[in-house]
């Protein structure tokens, strides 16, 4: 933070020099865009949120600093019709109930292998009526205390941990998830944080059970909005186009959305809290869907290399200086 005041200090004149992006000082200082990131990675790693996010607002919209960052252009906010986001080739019906196939699938195998296993032992072990019964009272114990007292973190830790290993296609759907959600939230002015594309690499990261994978963001100024029970529109339309972000990324690359389902239930859940009618409620929903659809429309291209570098885990400032050299200024 030191050095970044100083540099506020200066007089300073903004220079644009292709293809370095470099930020320019009259006093002989040169940052570039690279080196603001890394500062911003730094206060990340030290837990700094407000840091962070004030370094990433001092250069927001500068020459050669952060043009993207809040500066998504949006479609105008008014009750959209479901027939209206048809015409714009959304069909919210596969976009907004979201069921987890693969998952399922590969839950169902691993019950009827369990099933197979257990009779097979019993073969060859022979194993007593009175066994088989402390056995299963056992696997019930088991599955009771991780239910209570996990939330069913082992249960899913397991079930996500095959699913990566064996399902290519669950792990790719996961990475793109995570990186629709990364890029919308950039777009309109929400400073992702960090991010897990596992259950196992969340376990390692915060050390608990109960964090699944996920895109973590700075988002303190919004919660002191919550908390005051009063959220403005510019933040609940933030977070609205941030929680769909998963799904609608889903729903462009494979035509449904599979995974998302928590992050609908929580935005269902504070437009319940903020008193909205179910009508007030469906018309924010359906404004963020039009607008978070077209933005990913229009930065295919920079999801795709967002994913790719969350897939070979890119630091956060990584990730947003790649989201910034793929975005002309004119496509923002």
């Amino acid at each position: 933070m030191g050095t970044v005041a100083n540099y506020a200090s200066l007089s300073c004149r903004m220079q644009l020099k292709l293809p370095a992006f470099r930020i320019v000082c009259s006093s002989e200082v040169v940052v570039s865009r690279g080196q603001v990131l890394e500062l911003v990675d730094k206060e990340l790693a030290k837990g700094d949120d407000k840091a962070a996010l004030s370094l990433v607002k001092q250069w927001q919209g500068k020459p050669g600093g952060l043009r993207c960052f809040g500066a998504a252009r949006q479609v105008p906010q008014r009750l959209y019709t479901l027939d209206e986001l048809k015409l714009n080739g959304i069909q919210t019906s596969s976009l907004l109930s979201p069921v987890d196939a693969t998952l399922g699938s590969i839950e169902r195998n691993l019950q009827l292998a369990a099933a197979l296993g257990g009779l097979a032992v019993w073969n060859v072990l022979r194993l007593s009526p009175q066994q088989i019964l402390y056995f299963s009272l056992g696997l019930l114990f088991l599955w009771t205390l991780d239910s209570v007292s996990f939330n069913g973190g082992v249960g899913s830790l397991v079930l996500d941990t095959i699913g990566h290993t064996f399902s290519q296609k669950y792990h790719n759907r996961v990475i793109q998830h995570e990186a629709g959600h990364f890029l919308i939230a950039y777009l309109v002015g929400i400073l992702p944080k960090g991010y897990t594309l596992s259950s196992l690499e969340a376990l390692k990261k915060e050390g608990s059970l109960n964090v699944q994978a996920g895109t973590a963001f700075v988002d303190f100024e919004f919660l002191e909005e919550v908390n005051t029970g009063k959220v403005s529109a510019t933040t609940l339309n933030r977070f609205a186009c941030i929680a769909l972000a998963g799904v609608a990324t889903e729903y462009l690359l494979y035509g449904f959305a599979e995974g998302g389902l928590a992050d609908i239930e929580k935005l269902d859940m504070l437009l319940k809290s903020l008193g909205f009618t179910q009508k007030k409620a469906d018309s924010q929903v359906r404004w963020s869907v039009l607008n978070t659809v077209l933005l990913l429309r229009r930065h295919k291209l920079a999801r795709a290399k967002l994913a790719e570098a969350m897939s070979m885990g890119k630091s956060v400032g990584s990730c947003l200086g790649i989201i910034e050299d793929t975005i002309d200024v004119s496509e923002i």
